[in-house]
């Protein structure tokens, strides 16, 4: 059984978080069975040869009637769990939190991500949220707030920003002090939720990995089969995305850096985060601090907001600010 001690973390609070013992399994969870992603991160986390000391043991299999890509789906990667690595279905994320050291949200329609987590949060189980974190920057803060207030560790990502051609590009001395980046990679929508959100959150996850923060304004310009979103950095830095919806339709970033110029154009796959995801659940540090998090999806946001003006600049503090207010006016 794993043993509960108390951790400082990166950012000074002192949180639970479950340590496995010698010998011991950090025992972990899954709620919303819809996605390919419970299949990936489970064959990487339960494949003893990589020696994770963590294992998913049950999930709750959740799913969104209305979301076609749920909908269609959470059966067969449901019935692949069961048959694959004998995951318990649980009937209820209380259930599932009663049985777990921690938690991997993995629903694949945004949507209902903020109430799931609330009840990760009252739970006090550390908590991973697969991308996109939440519907709206509001949620993402409303989020990242209750679990403050919990003392409970959580973070999001996209493996994207932990492909390791990618990550070692903002830490190459070769290219020096990240300048600047231009992404691109595929930008399909879907409906219900913003547009960037469904894939154009990978882009956004690559920039801010290089970047980092202090975006203040985002325009966009958006036709038939591509997106151009183009941010610029308090310190005159910047970076664009471009999404794809015709022809080749790869990830890749160019950075252009204070010794040379980049080019990388591959992604390696799952082992990354899935490596974060571990560490993260073994000593409640997460690599991404909230902030960042909450001005990426304010970064999304603002472009949603710039294409519907007709690409005027739109400013990521205001968007924060109005984000905010969405759950503090209802106290």
């Amino acid at each position: 059984m794993s043993r509960v001690v108390l951790l400082l973390t990166l950012v000074g609070i002192i949180v639970p978080v479950a340590v496995a013992e010698e010998g011991d399994v950090i025992k972990l969870g899954m709620i919303g069975l819809d996605t390919s992603h419970v299949i990936a991160f489970t064959d990487y986390i339960n494949d003893p040869e990589n020696e994770t000391g963590c294992k998913i043991i049950a999930g709750y299999k959740g799913g969104s009637p209305d979301f076609p890509m749920s909908a269609n789906r959470v059966d067969r990667f449901t019935g692949t769990l069961q048959k694959k690595h004998g995951i318990e279905l649980v009937d209820t994320i209380e259930g599932l939190c009663g049985k777990v050291d921690g938690i991997l949200l993995e629903s694949v329609d945004p949507r209902p991500h903020l109430k799931e987590a609330k009840i990760v949060i009252e739970a006090g189980k550390p908590l991973f949220i697969d991308k996109p974190m939440a519907a709206d920057t509001g949620d993402v803060i409303e989020i990242f707030r209750l679990a403050k207030e919990k003392n409970v560790p959580c973070w999001s990502a996209s493996g994207l920003r932990f492909s390791p051609n990618i990550a070692e590009l903002g830490r190459d001395d070769e290219v020096g002090r990240v300048l600047g980046c231009a992404v691109f990679g595929p930008c399909a929508y879907q409906e219900d939720i913003p547009d960037l959100y469904w894939y154009g959150v990978h882009g956004a996850e690559i920039i801010y990995s290089l970047m980092g923060t202090g975006c203040r304004t985002v325009t966009r310009v958006s036709t038939k089969n591509y997106d151009l979103v183009t941010g610029v950095w308090d310190d005159g830095r910047i970076a664009t995305y471009r999404g794809l919806r015709t022809g080749n339709q790869d990830f890749g970033v160019t950075v252009f850096g204070a010794k040379d110029i980049a080019l990388t154009q591959s992604y390696s796959g799952y082992e990354g985060i899935c490596k974060e995801i571990v560490a993260f659940f073994k000593t409640g540090k997460t690599p991404i601090l909230p902030e960042e998090t909450m001005e990426l999806f304010a970064f999304l946001d603002a472009a949603e907001e710039s294409k519907a003006k007709g690409g005027v600049p739109v400013s990521i503090d205001r968007i924060i600010e109005e984000a905010k207010s969405k759950y503090t006016e209802k106290k």
